[in-house]
């Protein structure tokens, strides 16, 4: 990954350098490379700005506090853009809220101290924890949005979630399809944040 990320700024120097910090849904699990939310979305986004790098900053299986512990490495180099989508593991494991709250709040203040334009994706819990924790994780993200003030996406999974033909078999990744569903998704925020 790190010389990924090397790699890329050295050979677009003057282009947007995007970074999408995540988990499963970013790195782009049971997909081939080519099809992961990153290299589609650099593919969109060469239209656009031919010199534009998305580096794909996920890991499966990552959590909130994976994603904040891996900030400053991954932000060592140059970005310019940070996509941040975490916190699904958070809840499929039923981890407590405050804690997801905080991890990813302090992410959203190093994205700030860092100078980052931030796109900050938000996740739904699962039924499976009941109402009580689905209100309270589910109330994270528009609450970190407005307290930074910063571009939000409310839900990553928007069109995809729940739809067995844009999903792989185990019915919480999506497939190539729902990949593109994403990316198409996705485009216009980025580009909002590209031309600020």
């Amino acid at each position: 990954l790190k010389s990924l990320i090397l790699n890329g700024v050295s050979a677009n120097p003057k282009g947007p350098v995007i970074l999408m910090l995540g988990d499963s849904l970013t790195a782009g699990y049971g997909l081939a490379q080519k099809d992961n939310i990153p290299n589609l979305l650099e593919t969109r986004l060469k239209s656009y700005y031919p010199n534009v790098r998305v580096v794909n900053g996920g890991v499966s299986g990552d959590t909130s506090a994976g994603g904040l512990s891996r900030f400053d490495w991954l932000t060592q180099s140059k970005v310019d853009i940070i996509v941040i989508e975490l916190g699904a593991n958070d809840g499929l494991r039923g981890l407590e809220p405050r804690s997801t709250f905080k991890n990813l709040d302090e992410i959203l203040n190093r994205a700030r101290l860092a100078g980052l334009k931030v796109l900050f994706t938000g996740m739904k819990a699962p039924p499976n924890f009941g109402d009580a924790y689905g209100t309270e994780f589910n109330n994270i993200f528009p609450v970190l949005a407005e307290k930074h003030d910063v571009m939000f996406y409310p839900f990553f999974l928007e069109g995809v979630v729940a739809n067995k033909d844009l999903n792989q078999a185990d019915g919480i990744h999506p497939n190539e399809i729902g990949v593109n569903v994403i990316v198409e998704n996705l485009l216009p925020f980025i580009l909002r944040l590209a031309i600020q």
